[in-house]
């Protein structure tokens, strides 16, 4: 079978890609090998997919080059994606942060990306694996272009396709197919074979936007505060600059995670602290002082169960410090709950891996690809999108956004 353009990969950047060349009177076919298409997109925000950011800026992502992302972002904008939201009338709201959510289900968006794919008249294969990927050498192009005397038969036919649904040919090749995050998902390696075996550099990957695990002393002591949450300050060193995001945490049976954790994540590099400050809007010496002039007896514990969880202070608290009337508080017991509560610092022992993380940094060099069309420089007619580059957005739609964004500007290219 034979198409103008063939994208690898139903999730969000593929079905905007195969949408958006569809419906420019491209012939296209979108391929993927799981049963279904999307599945993502379905279990994202908790099954309400956080579509996009209202407050979306290029410094909201990791790419080891900074620029690459401009030109797409702002070419098709959070407020374009909005927009094609409203024309389904699905009704959304912001959570916190600018974070857009569908009201209803994650399905509502995926149903809207089928929908512009019909528009385009996509043709979307399932269950279909791809054995082999091969593009007519020069040698090959060069026979046929002498014996066709308008020379279109060469590009029409650059790329051939060996599949478990069959054999599929085409002159604009778009791989989509993700990174490697969440393989119980269908997530796979495919797209960086792909930049291999077409000579594209490739920059280290791994598990991002995850929860970290902790181990020994301080497992133990922090497994009876799983499923509590608190909002916190947490900060990391990344490149000589300290990178923090106030949001909330949570403490779970194997180490940490929430928003605030998933984001440090993509800073984090394994054997290195984070500081974790638990009263960011508040001084816990001012407190103190301010309790104290207020002539109040009662125990610091009970005093602090006014600002945070209960079972997070009773486990937080030495049991020397817990019992204490806030008005025999030393001066070396204020110094070590300054310590302990805006400045506790922890090593993590690692990451839950790819197993639970939103994402894969790292990826394919941005300096293998056109930042305004997203085709390979060496390779004519070889298009990547999606998480498959080394572009990694932080938690809050900001993924999706990117997906949107490449997957239309190469759309417009292919």
């Amino acid at each position: 079978m034979h198409f103008d353009v063939i994208v690898i990969g139903g999730g969000a950047a593929g079905l905007m890609c195969a949408a958006t060349a569809g419906q420019q009177g491209k012939r296209v076919a979108l391929l993927d090998h799981a049963n279904k298409m999307g599945k993502k997109i379905l279990m994202s925000g908790g099954g309400r997919c956080n579509f996009t950011n209202m407050y979306l800026e290029p410094s909201n992502y990791l790419c080891s080059n900074p620029h690459f992302c401009k030109s797409a972002l702002s070419r098709y904008t959070e407020w374009d994606f909005i927009e094609l939201v409203n024309r389904y009338q699905i009704n959304y709201h912001e959570k916190t942060l600018g974070q857009l959510f569908c009201d209803n289900k994650a399905n509502d968006i995926l149903q809207m990306l089928f929908a512009e794919c019909d528009k385009g008249k996509v043709k979307r294969i399932t269950d279909c694996t791809i054995s082999s990927v091969a593009r007519r050498d020069e040698s090959d192009r060069n026979q046929v272009d002498a014996g066709n005397k308008n020379g279109t038969d060469a590009d029409e036919n650059r790329f051939n396709l060996e599949t478990s649904c069959g054999k599929f040919s085409c002159a604009s090749l778009v791989i989509a197919s993700g990174g490697l995050s969440i393989p119980t998902m269908g997530a796979s390696g495919f797209g960086y074979q792909i930049a291999e075996q077409f000579g594209l550099k490739l920059l280290p990957r791994r598990a991002s936007l995850v929860p970290f695990t902790l181990s020994g002393k301080w497992l133990e002591k922090l497994q009876p505060l799983a499923g509590v949450a608190i909002d916190c300050t947490l900060s990391c060193d990344s490149a000589g600059r300290k990178i923090a995001f106030n949001e909330a945490m949570l403490f779970t049976h194997r180490g940490l995670s929430g928003p605030a954790v998933l984001q440090i994540s993509n800073y984090w590099q394994l054997g290195q602290p984070v500081e974790f400050d638990f009263l960011p809007s508040d001084n816990i010496t001012a407190l103190i002082n301010e309790w104290r002039e207020q002539g109040n007896k009662q125990e610091l514990k009970n005093l602090l169960a006014q600002k945070l969880p209960k079972r997070f202070v009773s486990i937080w608290l030495s049991e020397e410090i817990m019992t204490k009337p806030v008005q025999q508080l030393s001066v070396a017991d204020i110094t070590k709950l300054e310590q302990d509560f805006h400045h506790w610092k922890i090593i993590p022992s690692g990451t839950e891996g790819y197993r639970t993380a939103e994402v894969t940094l790292g990826g394919i060099h941005t300096d293998e690809v056109s930042s305004k069309t997203f085709e390979a420089k060496k390779v004519p007619g070889l298009y990547f999108v999606g998480e498959v580059l080394d572009v990694t957005g932080w938690l809050g739609g900001f993924n999706f956004q990117w997906a949107w964004a490449s997957g239309y500007c190469a759309g417009l290219s292919v």
